[in-house]
């Protein structure tokens, strides 16, 4: 039975360790804080194939798609995954690009058609008419949401039930490594755990995890900037996308939003406050799609860092020249992490290289 340690107990760490659970293995989790306390517990989870490209990383975010949808009959229910679609209107300047990508998506056999103004209003009868205009308005029906740590903790929940080990804040400080294969994991506090296989799922986090005990994958994080409201009056079901900001459902009739250029108004290490002209700026773009619910101030703003290695791709799978080491950082995480943790044990504990991987190798940055 092969000792395995996962970094981490986010949405990618926990799908792994379950599925290295089910594949026989003996598993322990270490995470720096608690479950889904990193990247996961801070994240628009849109899980789609909407806007990924090259093709092959569209396949694989289908596979992400279609392994949340076949959880269902795996567990019995996913309260954690709503797969509940997506609208999309684009202003002006990027209705040509819309279009573009429409006619892509169809071409590749993925669920994309054009809706009109009555058809969304059925969707979403709390958006005001006024803030589409004359927009083409786009319908993704497989697209969805995910809340990540409802998420990761079944994951987690499922993982332990079939004898894996938790251990919540542990940090990680380097990989136990000798002639060029790897013997465990050293803690923060000192402590070293034997190991057959170490598997990184920190994300942004991956390099500050090992140190300089095994090659560091080049990686180009981005900020993200989400604002969370209180309760309000809207019935939003699904992931809507339009010129002045993105917003889902977060939960107990609260909203999540995001609006792109806000992102670079903010750094890691600014202090989040409700209170942000930011916050407020995105809030008012939000009650001029949702005027019902205003008047409005936000709840809750966070700031988060995106997980994205340096061309952009995923690296998934073993780092060259160093035995028992297994990287995966995506930016995708809320839609990969199902089928990527059942890739993964394929790979470390039954041997099966993954096709869909090829592209998406560490090794590359290695050559």
């Amino acid at each position: 039975m092969a000792d395995i340690i996962v970094i981490g107990a986010g949405v990618l760490g926990t799908s792994v360790a379950y599925r290295l659970a089910l594949a026989g293995a003996k598993v322990t989790v270490v995470e720096a804080t608690r479950v889904g306390g990193g990247t996961s517990g801070i994240s628009f989870a849109w899980t789609n194939s909407s806007n990924k490209a090259p093709r092959a990383y569209h396949d694989l975010n289908v596979s992400g798609m279609k392994a949340h949808a076949a959880l269902k009959e795996e567990f019995g229910a996913t309260p954690w995954w709503h797969g509940s679609g997506r609208v999309e209107w684009r202003a002006p300047a990027g209705q040509d690009d819309q279009r573009a990508k429409l006619r892509r998506l169809r071409e590749w056999g993925y669920a994309a058609e054009w809706i009109d103004a009555r058809q969304l209003l059925e969707l979403e009868p709390d958006i005001d008419p006024a803030a589409v205009g004359d927009a083409p308005i786009a319908w993704y029906p497989d697209d969805g949401w995910l809340d990540p740590v409802v998420y990761a903790h079944a994951m987690m929940t499922a993982a332990r039930r079939l004898g894996a080990r938790l251990r919540t804040q542990t940090k990680a400080s380097g990989l136990v490594v000798e002639g060029g294969t790897v013997k465990g994991l050293r803690t923060e506090a000192g402590e070293v755990l034997g190991a057959d296989v170490v598997v990184n799922c920190t994300g942004r986090w991956s390099n500050d995890t090992i140190g300089g005990t095994a090659p560091n994958l080049p990686l180009a994080p981005t900020v993200g900037f989400l604002v969370f409201t209180p309760p309000v009056p809207a019935s939003i079901q699904r992931v809507v996308a339009t010129p002045l900001c993105d917003f889902r459902p977060d939960g107990a009739g609260r909203l999540m939003v995001h609006w792109g250029p806000a992102d670079a108004m903010v750094t890691p290490e600014i202090t989040e406050q409700p209170g942000m002209a930011q916050a407020a700026d995105i809030v008012d773009r939000l009650t001029r799609i949702l005027p019902g619910i205003a008047p409005l101030k936000p709840e809750a703003a966070r700031v988060t860092q995106r997980p994205i290695p340096k061309d952009g791709l995923s690296a998934i799978g073993p780092v060259p020249h160093l035995t028992g080491y297994y990287v995966m950082v995506t930016h995708s995480g809320a839609t990969l992490a199902p089928a990527l943790g059942a890739m993964a044990a394929d790979e470390i504990v039954r041997g099966r290289e993954r096709p869909e991987l090829e592209s998406f190798r560490p090794a590359r940055f290695f050559a």
